[in-house]
């Protein structure tokens, strides 16, 4: 990680895009994937995980195509073939054949997309508040989506993450505020979930048939208070994926690794046999 500004990494090519990511830790690769907030960078979503999983793991975060530091085309067009293509040719360009998946929210639907077509890739995977399969478009996923830049747009966005909002400080929202206006941002991210929304949650869902298909094992993690993902996702996941667990977190919204930090790297160090 950089020293001037942990967001920044090291970066390599993928699908055309210079892409940013963090390393750390040595061992089995583990792979970190961001949901897709306004501002998010792999930074912002796992600056709490990366350490507590470095000290058993190799731990990689990348900022996916169209978020944080990785490199904006202004005529790239982002979709589910296009992200899963960026992820597998990031995966080449540091090396990893293999690995075990921690996805989050969008990350979530990703992670299920490359178990899906690509499974000699995946080790294994966690979920945590994953989209992947159809659901309707939450208020609070609606309001993520269609973020405009401004301090009070974000601080509701943020409050609607977490079930303990008094996390939520101040300097919180005006760094995720900040990190939504630089340039390029908020340009790529209206583009990339535009009206009419249900849309992005259909095409980021891989089809039933196919999860069922999937034979790695699978930890879901979902907070039963998420206002942003319903809960019901995962126990749809969990209906599908044959070799899998649900851990559902009481008073707990979107950000189970913020909000249940602690338990949250417990379940998934044990799960990855740590």
């Amino acid at each position: 990680m950089s020293t001037s500004d942990p967001e920044i990494g090291k970066s390599v090519m993928a699908a055309g895009l210079k892409t940013n990511y963090l390393e750390a830790g040595e061992g089995d690769p583990v792979i970190l994937i961001h949901g897709s907030g306004p501002g998010v960078t792999a930074y912002a979503n796992w600056r709490l995980t990366i350490p507590v999983l470095a000290q058993k793991f190799r731990v990689l975060a990348p900022d996916i195509a169209g978020f944080g530091y990785t490199e904006r085309k202004p005529d790239q067009q982002y979709n589910l073939d296009f992200w899963v293509r960026h992820l597998t040719e990031w995966m080449d360009a540091v090396g990893v054949k293999k690995a075990r998946f921690v996805g989050n929210s969008f990350g979530g639907a990703l992670t299920v997309a490359i178990a899906s077509r690509y499974p000699e890739r995946v080790e294994s995977f966690v979920l945590m508040g994953a989209a992947g399969v159809e659901f309707e478009v939450t208020p609070a996923l609606d309001a993520v989506w269609g973020y405009e830049p401004s301090i009070e747009n974000m601080r509701k966005i943020v409050m609607s993450f977490a079930y303990d909002t008094g996390m939520m400080t101040d300097d919180l929202v005006r760094s995720r505020y900040e990190a939504s206006v630089r340039p390029g941002y908020q340009e790529s991210f209206s583009r990339m979930f535009a009206v009419p929304r249900q849309r992005h949650v259909k095409a980021l869902a891989t089809p039933e048939d196919d999860i069922r298909k999937i034979q790695q094992r699978a930890l879901i993690i979902h907070g039963r208070d998420d206002a942003v993902v319903p809960p019901a996702n995962s126990l749809k996941f969990h209906s599908l994926l044959k070799n899998s667990d649900l851990h559902m977190f009481g008073k707990c919204g979107h950000w189970t690794q913020i909000e249940r930090k602690d338990d949250f790297t417990r379940l998934v160090l044990e799960f990855f046999g740590a």
